[in-house]
């Protein structure tokens, strides 16, 4: 690692940029300054508090600045802006609406002129050697097939507003590798912790957990999964090691890596995988695919199932995520995604001693 290097860093304290910093805290000469919404701060500083009893030496180096993306300069004070103009040499941008629902005029206020703020801090720093921007594989919008990790451009649409916005705010990142040193990571869908199975969040992978775990015995007999559409699943984990690892590594200036697996799961051994978890056995019945889209989708089926209509679509998803750039370069660190299958217990068994977070 640097001897030294000052780390500006965006959407702390959310659950991967909290995952994160404890990693890279792990070099003892790096300083850290995290852009925090002033609604946010009092989270922010508990948060810290805990992590400064498991990082080494953290005492001093977690400065909290209190700010929007949304605003001009970031929302922060003349002398805090010069500050972090004059000392940041390393940016990871994280901030960012992750809601499949989110209305487009929020989408597009904190998603992509958000963005555009940071890009403009970016290119205004004199001593940055590294930006770092978390986008997701779902820029992809409604493309099918293959999704590769030097593709981004095209015109197949998007089933929400926040595919939308951030492959807006990545076609903007993207441009700026003619000018910055940046280096772009796109998640799949991010679940809890490979060892623990902690998550912040009730999302993706863990609707079709909460649904099993209702009533295990009745929902595991009947599979909804389908045979022919895979769901790509990352533990958080994975993300930020494989983050903290790029960003100590030159190779991946100028490269955009799918943070995905690259074996995924059809959705209906994805349902097999959670069955076996939860109840000890898988399904006995297959019901029809189109039948459970249909069902799904009518407005009663959310309340009953607990599987918001919004989300229907990403078990439907004609599209796999070619991972080649993200395992060449961090196949030499040993870093690799685990299978869904050898974490799933850890998931289910978080889920079900926290049934509320």
């Amino acid at each position: 690692m640097c001897a030294v290097k000052t780390i500006f860093l965006t959407g702390f304290p959310g659950f991967i940029a909290g995952r994160l910093i404890e990693l890279l805290a792990q070099n003892a000469q790096a300083q850290f300054m995290l852009l925090v919404h002033p609604s946010m701060l009092e989270r922010a500083r508990s948060q810290l508090a805990r992590l400064a009893e498991r990082v080494p030496d953290a005492s001093g180096r977690f400065h909290l600045l209190a700010g929007d993306i949304t605003e001009p300069n970031l929302g922060l004070r003349p002398s805090e802006l010069e500050r972090a103009r004059r000392e940041t040499t390393v940016l990871f941008h994280l901030a960012a609406i992750y809601d499949l629902a989110v209305e487009r005029e929020t989408a597009m206020r904190v998603n992509v002129e958000g963005t555009r703020n940071v890009n403009r801090f970016a290119l205004d720093l004199p001593n940055l050697a590294r930006y770092h921007y978390v986008s997701t594989c779902y820029v992809a919008g409604k493309r099918r097939g293959t999704i590769h990790e030097d593709e981004l451009v095209h015109s197949a649409g998007f089933r929400n507003h926040y595919e939308e916005s951030k492959y807006l705010a990545e076609v903007e990142v993207d441009a700026l590798k003619r000018d910055l040193p940046v280096t772009i990571y796109r998640p799949s869908v991010v679940c809890g912790d490979s060892q623990t199975g902690e998550t912040a969040k009730y999302d993706g992978i863990y609707y079709l957990i909460n649904y099993i775990l209702m009533q295990p015995d009745l929902l595991s007999l009947v599979n909804i999964g389908n045979k022919h559409v895979r769901l790509n699943v990352v533990p958080v984990d994975f993300v930020v090691q494989a983050m903290a690892t790029l960003a100590e590594d030159e190779r991946a200036v100028g490269a955009t890596v799918h943070l995905a697996d690259p074996d995924p799961l059809t959705t209906y051994d994805l349902f097999e995988a959670i069955a076996e978890a939860v109840a000890g056995h898988g399904s006995r019945l297959h019901m029809p695919p189109t039948l459970v889209r249909s069902t799904l989708q009518l407005p009663f089926s959310e309340t009953i199932t607990g599987l918001p209509r919004v989300g229907v679509p990403y078990f439907f998803i004609e599209q796999t995520y070619d991972t080649t750039r993200a395992r060449e370069l961090l196949a030499p660190h040993g870093i690799s995604c685990p299978p869904f299958n050898s974490y799933v217990r850890a998931l289910v068994d978080f889920a079900r001693r926290h049934p509320e977070l």
